[in-house]
């Protein structure tokens, strides 16, 4: 077994305590580790080259140092792949934002993962929605056809 030391804050420790209290663990360790686990296993298994939009929100602390510039910036770096923002202030230094992309799985993921590292960010969340691309040809009776794409939702991640 690998030990780990990691630093939280005093409200992160309380909840993590109350945690522990009502279920039981037997310690902060144990229940680190299940939390862990259970985070593990609820990342969707999906392709990294799959296509996809993803919602990706998250609380921001708007008071830590270069935080408020860094957030808009990421999404103006992929702004290929942004498709709208939306940021809620919930106070004076807190704010919801929900960005949506289009892309593929690796690549979104990847951002939201680097955007949830973020010392101030909080409540991190990332929703993944399987597409296909598929074009269709049709005429409007003057025999030259021409192509629509149309995006598919799928039900769920084909497997690679």
């Amino acid at each position: 077994m690998q030990r780990t030391t990691i630093a939280i804050d005093d409200d992160l420790a309380a909840a993590l305590d109350a945690y522990v209290g009502s279920t039981g663990a037997a310690s902060r360790s144990e229940a680190i580790r299940d939390l862990v686990r259970r985070g593990l296993a609820a990342r969707p298994e999906a392709p990294a080259h799959a296509a996809c939009f993803a919602v990706v929100s998250c609380t921001v602390d708007q008071s830590v140092r270069g935080l408020a510039l860094r957030v808009p910036q990421g999404r103006l770096d992929r702004h290929d792949q942004t498709i709208a923002a939306l940021s809620v202030p919930l106070g004076h230094t807190t704010s919801v934002e929900v960005t949506i992309m289009r892309g593929e799985v690796g690549a979104v993921s990847a951002y939201a993962e680097a955007l949830f590292s973020e010392r101030g960010i909080m409540h991190g969340s990332t929703s993944l929605i399987p597409i296909v691309e598929e074009v269709s040809s049709h005429s409007h009776g003057d025999d030259h056809a021409h192509h629509h794409h149309h995006l598919k939702v799928l039900s769920g991640f084909q497997p690679a």
